[in-house]
This record gives structure tokens, sequence and C-alpha cells, in this order.
């Protein structure tokens, strides 16, 4: 019922340091290795929704097969396409100076083997109603490519829900998907601006709306999130955490949602259950990672209302 994409996966390595410092040998107190991409993250806590996945993009080389591995441990249905190239790493460090993230490439993405991932995505189409698109697009795949995906899905009458960012996710909005995901950083990248107010991301974002996206995610970290389409404006006020680890919960965000929204539930829980799976793996050492009850625990402190216009949107 759900597939998710991940065109450019990694195996994801988080070290954990007391302290970073750079021309110095540091130690690591603890690593956290996982079958990454943004997309692969999607996929992980979809699993722990009991959610049914296929899942699909580019895999190769040693790397490629060890995130098959981890694909097949999970039950997650692969539907990778090989390739030649060697699948990348991103490394994550976590320590009192904050978070920095070192992200390959990826490997090039040769002709047939694109060709070959648009004749699987036709039959996984058919089968699924909601995709998931996430990440990064690596070389050899167009700008253009999840615009081109977005038409196809939606010509089946099926749902495409979209986190990327630059000018792979500004093509893909003309594709007119069900939904993106930005964080404020991505969404003041796609304006071109530095810094935005919340009005003016709310008002850009009505925008993209009334061009054809149904729902635009807004994370924005400690302050919570906003859920905006044209007809409502939802804004969600998240409790405090501590030792927060922030990679992955943008992508828990987009799988809460995915699958409470293919539960059929009031859009407002929907957008509770969002944001409850961010935190869930925001409160967690492990990427891509939620848990349940604390999920449900989180579900029933936040708070979502509605802005409509004005000092509101100040808040």
């Amino acid at each position: 019922m759900i597939a998710t994409i991940t065109i450019n996966p990694a195996i994801d390595i988080r070290y954990n340091l007391p302290a970073f410092q750079l021309d110095e040998v540091n130690r690591v107190q603890s690593v956290d290795k996982t079958a990454g991409g943004k997309g692969l993250n999607v996929s992980r806590v979809l699993c722990q929704l009991e959610a049914t996945v296929t899942c699909t993009g580019f895999l190769g080389g040693k790397s490629g097969e060890w995130i098959a591995e981890q694909l097949s441990i999970l039950s997650l249905e692969n539907q990778f396409v090989n390739i030649k190239g060697e699948t990348r790493f991103c490394l994550a460090i976590e320590s009192k100076e904050g978070h920095t993230e070192i992200l390959e490439q990826g490997p090039e993405i040769l002709e047939n083997e694109r060709e070959e991932f648009l004749k699987n995505f036709d039959i996984i189409l058919d089968s699924n109603q909601y995709i998931v698109a996430s990440g990064s697009l690596p070389t050899g795949i167009e700008s253009n490519f999840y615009r081109q995906l977005i038409e196809k899905t939606n010509q089946k009458g099926k749902y495409f829900l979209l986190d990327s960012s630059g000018e792979s996710l500004a093509n893909g909005i003309k594709g007119k998907p069900f939904l993106i995901k930005p964080n404020k950083e991505e969404l003041c990248k796609l304006i071109g601006l530095n810094d935005v107010s919340l009005e003016d991301m709310i008002n850009y974002s009505l925008d993209i709306c009334r061009k054809g996206t149904n729902y635009v995610l807004l994370s924005l970290g400690k302050e919570g999130a906003l859920l905006i389409s044209k007809n409502k404006i939802l804004k969600a006020i998240i409790p405090t955490l501590t030792n927060v680890h922030q990679v992955g919960s943008g992508d828990s965000m987009l799988a809460g949602f995915t699958f409470a929204h293919s539960k059929g539930y009031l859009i407002e829980d929907v957008f509770k259950w969002s944001c409850a799976c961010g935190m869930s793996n925001a409160a967690s050492e492990q990427t891509g990672s939620i848990e349940l009850s604390q999920v449900q625990d989180f579900f029933n402190q936040i708070k979502v209302e509605e802005l409509v216009g004005g000092k509101e949107w100040n808040m």
C-alpha cells in the first residue's frame, strides 16, 4: 500500500562524541550504523508502525549489498535497482558543540539503470496507493526526475509525498504532489532568502498550495510544525525535549503523516501523528526509529491550533 523511493541511499553512520575537536584524535562514545538515505528512514518507521512497505531506488556494490541485507531483516520488500556504482556513506557527528554531517555525493546513475527504475516504478505504482520520495538526486538523474514520477502518480489518482530540497524540490512542486515536507532552511532556500518570518513561510506555502500541492508540512524544530493547505493552516505546539537527536526526525514525521492519512484519520490527528513520530525519533538514539507507546504519549501532549491570519501568525 505504501512505497518509498530512496534515489540516493547510503549507509548512515552516526558518531556520538563527548566533544568534537579539529586537528585532534576524537574517540567515539557510541556508533549507530543504519541503512539510510531519507527514504529508508521513512521505510523503517513505517515498518515500526506495522505498515506494509515496498522500497525502491538504486543500490550498488558491497554497501548496497549490506543495505539489502538490512531490508531483509526488517521484512521490507526490496525493489531496488542494482547499479554499477557503489552506494555511498554518510557520517553524522554529534557532540556538545552541535551536529555535523559529512555526506558523500553518491554514484553516477547510468541511462540504462534509470530506464530500468522507471519500468519498475510503473509496476510499483499499480500496487501502492502512497508513494513517498525522499532525499537528494545522484549524478545522472535530472533535477525534474521527481516531477516525472509525481505526474505518473497523479495520472493513476494516487498520493505522492515529496521530501527534497533545492532544484529537485522546486521542479517537484511543478508536478503538483500531494504533500511536500520542507524544514525552515529548505523553505528559505526555495524562496531565495536567508531568513523568513512565520507569516512569510505561511504565505509562500499557501501560494504553493494554490498552484496544486495539497499540503505543505513545515517542520520548525523545537517550535513545532505547520501544516498548510488552501483552506486550513494548522500549527502544532509540542512539548520540550532534552537530549534531542535530530537526524531522521523529519523522515519520521513524513512516515507518521503517511501512515495516519492512509488510515483515514482526521487531518488534525494526522498532523499530530506526524509530529509525535518526529518527536519519538528525536528522543531515540537510533536514526529513523520510534517507540509506539512513546508516540501515543506525545500524541496526547501535542496541541494543534488553527491559525486564521493577522497577529496569530506571529505566535
